[in-house]
């Protein structure tokens, strides 16, 4: 079933029916002043953090969905009927109501036909500000004069920190505060702002209030009591204000406030009127009135709106590309990237599913998320880079959450042994050297940078402290231990338990070490960190090899997880496909576990992470047992896990095997048949339910994951091949063998490379001959020295 398309002209995906089988959403804005909207016009706004900034609600995991938002109500004045430019939350039948979605690069447009009347509102937060536009056009379509009623609504929070909001209501319903200030300005006032969580990081330095205004039109009433506007037992389908046409001025006093401004609108046949709303964050008397003076008109925000595009469509030029598959091309050209940024942004802080349960950025998670997008923003890639370095301790592990707002290096305590995970900062090893390949900054692993603790080393040195936390932690067998998890957080092998996952993952951090030490000129610590792979190869050959696949783990009583006669979580798919990313996998093991991981955790959906599921290992051991089968970690398909599996095969060569992979999981593969995936189809979800499940294919927690650098990084990197080293770009494709060739045109360090690689004989990977700007070179590097301002690449796979 088909509920959109993309439009990549536009950077847009087009959402034509709104019965979407779950929210569809968006993000507005940027890390100070943030937005989700969804297709309904659903959705929230926070300032910095979305569980103590939140100040516009929605009310989570609740029916109907997605509500409350930012909606406008019509109604007409003659008729008495009303409607919301939106389908909801008035969700009139679709037989009568006519309606798109159009969700682009950090706006939102949704044009709607009813009873002859077209409405067109927009939705986006100007760049660096801290207020957010709606804008709506509305145009008389029949052939005779009407009066249509315009109705704002959003619904405040009574206060910023989420859980005082939705739990303690016997504090939170008596401190809101809402009035008319000016002629068309309401105040919202948050008495006790200042809370201890967030005074002088959040709310102080916004003054604790929000305001809304109006423009364009007279301001014919007014409402900021929810109770008041909604009327007793209603919902948001059927206001009593918009029922009986006219606001109460009513002025919140605890209880709930609400934004609700009217607007008269009288319009000849053929007319359109326009009339703008600004919301935003400060006091209504000082930074309300100042900013709809500088702000408050349709040019300007149409300037706004154009200069958003710009800049966010610059972003996604760093790579396009022109393929056989036009699903893939939606996806490299536009959204995966996207997808990569607001990742990148949010973290796991702001989403439908995340609601304040984490405040700042997973150590992991972010470190991971920069992989995204190094190409598309170097200079906020390494600004993220170095703020997640001095999230590591002195010991070599890190702080779990790192709250920029409030991070002080060289000041933060060093958590609780006991609390350390063990690949925290093993994750440096895959997005250090690929932040310097973007960049040729080379001179990034001299920079000295504070622990978050106490004390000080250059990013080599950083990456030194990464490696030996490790190795000073390691088990019985040699392995490092688990601690209290590797990036499985529901593995729980004992605080000494060995898992081979990590083990792999220090492996291929010291094989990194050891190259970047040989270009440093540092070769007694080259020659350390080889000597360390070397005895790590003969514990791993020693007691991880199962005959047709790697083991998972060994717990702390000596227990090894991951055999042939474990009959739970026989195979797991992070330690097949790392064997092969790490090269800790003779060639042979390699493919006998590449070959296990098709016959045993291939689904027409993804990998799954595990086969076959949990259901009577102890929770001590395995907390995915509390997970029904086929969903998450009890083998379920963690996207997170799917461009491991695509990287795994291109590196055997594998082009077929690689991209069957790819399209199993990617989001824009199932764009004509969404009621499988259900989930947004243009960006990446966090789980998709397998095979063992009762609805396999379904998706849940759009957006914020892991699978959004991994799945771009798989994409570019490794199926296209498009690796940025130090010394230049490398070209290695590993494609599917049906591809006749592609082209692609790539920023890279300031210069723009136009590149077609052509496949004449039908092969997955090896090229044959490269040429740049008409010269052959050797090997499948393009040297940076060589590179002019526009630079034309021919290669040839053989």
């Amino acid at each position: 079933m088909n509920y959109g398309y993309f439009d990549d002209n536009a950077r847009e995906y087009v959402i034509t029916r709104p019965d979407t089988p779950q929210s569809w959403s968006n993000y507005l804005g940027s890390t100070e002043y943030g937005a989700i909207i969804t297709n309904n016009a659903g959705g929230y706004g926070f300032y910095k953090t979305g569980a103590r900034g939140r100040f516009l609600r929605l009310r989570f995991n609740s029916i109907p969905m997605d509500q409350p938002g930012r909606y406008f109500y019509l109604r007409d004045a003659d008729s008495g009927d009303s409607w919301s430019a939106s389908w909801q939350p008035v969700g009139k039948p679709l037989d009568e109501y006519h309606t798109i979605c159009r969700h682009g690069t950090a706006y939102s447009i949704f044009e709607s036909r009813y009873a002859s009347i077209a409405s067109e509102a927009t939705y986006f937060v100007p760049l660096g500000q801290s207020f957010e536009y709606w804008r709506l056009k509305v145009t008389n379509e029949s052939d005779r004069p009407r009066r249509i009623s315009a109705f704002t609504y959003c619904e405040f929070t009574n206060q910023w920190d989420t859980r005082q909001d939705q739990v303690n209501l016997q504090y939170s319903l008596f401190i809101i505060k809402g009035e008319l200030t000016g002629e068309k300005l309401l105040r919202i006032v948050y008495h006790d702002h200042l809370t201890p969580g967030v005074r002088g990081h959040l709310a102080s330095d916004v003054s604790g209030q929000a305001w809304m205004a109006l423009v364009g039109a007279d301001l014919a009433g007014y409402d900021t009591s929810r109770e008041a506007f909604l009327g007793p037992y209603r919902s948001y389908h059927n206001p009593l204000v918009v029922e009986q046409g006219q606001c109460t001025g009513s002025n919140a006093f605890g209880d709930n406030a609400c934004g609700v401004l009217q607007a008269e609108i009288a319009l000849q046949p053929g007319e359109s009127r326009e009339l703008l709303v600004l919301l935003g964050i400060g006091d209504a008397r000082s930074t309300g009135k100042e900013t709809v003076t500088e702000f408050g008109s349709l040019e300007r925000a149409e300037r706004e709106l154009q200069e958003l595009k710009q800049v966010w469509h610059a972003r996604l030029g760093s790579l396009t590309v022109e393929t056989p598959d036009e699903e893939f091309n939606h996806t490299v050209n536009v959204w995966g990237l996207y997808n990569c940024l607001i990742t990148f942004a949010w973290s796991r802080a702001a989403s439908l599913v995340y609601n304040g349960e984490r405040d700042g950025l997973g150590f992991r998670d972010s470190v991971q998320d920069i992989l995204g997008v190094a190409a598309a923003i170097p200079d906020e890639a390494r600004q993220r880079l170095e703020l997640m370095l001095t999230g590591q301790v002195a010991s070599g592990g890190a702080i779990p959450i790192i709250k920029p707002f409030e991070h002080r290096p060289g000041h933060e305590p060093a958590p609780d042994p006991q609390e350390y995970r063990s690949d925290d900062c093993l994750w440096f090893f895959n997005v250090v050297p690929a932040y310097v390949g973007e960049t040729g900054d080379f001179d990034f692993y001299t920079k000295v940078l504070p622990y978050a603790d106490q004390g000080q080393a250059t990013v080599f040195g950083h990456l030194r402290r990464a490696l030996e936390f490790n190795l000073e932690r390691t088990g019985a067998h040699g392995l490092p231990c688990g601690l209290s998890a590797d990036w499985n957080d529901c593995l729980r092998l004992g605080y000494n338990g060995e898992s081979l996952f990590v083990a792999f993952q220090v492996r291929l951090g010291l094989t990194t070490y050891a190259e970047i030490a040989e270009r440093l000129g540092e070769t007694a610590e080259a020659a350390w960190a080889l000597e360390k792979r070397a005895r790590l190869d003969e514990h791993i050959q020693a007691c991880a090899w199962d005959g047709r696949w790697f083991i998972w783990a060994i717990g702390e009583d000596g227990t090894v997880y991951g055999t042939h006669e474990y009959s739970e979580g026989q195979v797991y798919l992070n330690t097949q496909v790392w064997s092969v990313i790490s090269g800790a996998a003779t060639p042979e093991q390699a493919e006998r576990c590449m070959r296990t991981v098709g016959e045993r955790l291939a689904t027409p959906y993804g990998l799954m992470l595990s086969a076959p599921p949990f259901h009577k290992t102890p929770i001590d051991v395995m907390r995915a047992v509390v997970f029904n089968p086929g969903i998450k970690e009890n083998a379920g398909i963690f996207n997170h896990t799917q461009g491991w599996g695509v990287m795994a095969e291109c590196l055997l060569g594998n082009g077929d095997r690689a991209y069957e992979y790819y399209r199993a999981a990617m989001p824009a593969a199932y764009n004509e048949r969404a009621e499988i995936r259900q989930m947004e189809p243009y960006v990446q979800g966090q789980t998709t339910y397998s095979i063992y499940s009762p609805r396999p294919g379904n998706c849940r927690t759009a957006w914020l994951t892991g699978a959004a650098a991994w799945s771009y990084y798989s994409a570019t990197q490794c199926i296209l091949g498009l690796r940025p080293e130090v010394d230049g770009l490398r070209i290695d494709p590993c494609i599917p063998s049906r591809w006749p060739g592609f082209k692609a045109v790539r920023r890279f360090r300031g210069q723009t490379l136009r590149i077609e690689v052509r496949n004449p004989d039908g092969v997955c990977r090896g090229v044959t001959s490269l040429h740049l700007n008409g010269q052959l070179l050797d090997g499948n590097l393009v040297p940076a020295e060589q590179l002019e301002e526009q630079n034309s690449i021919e290669v040839v796979l053989g």
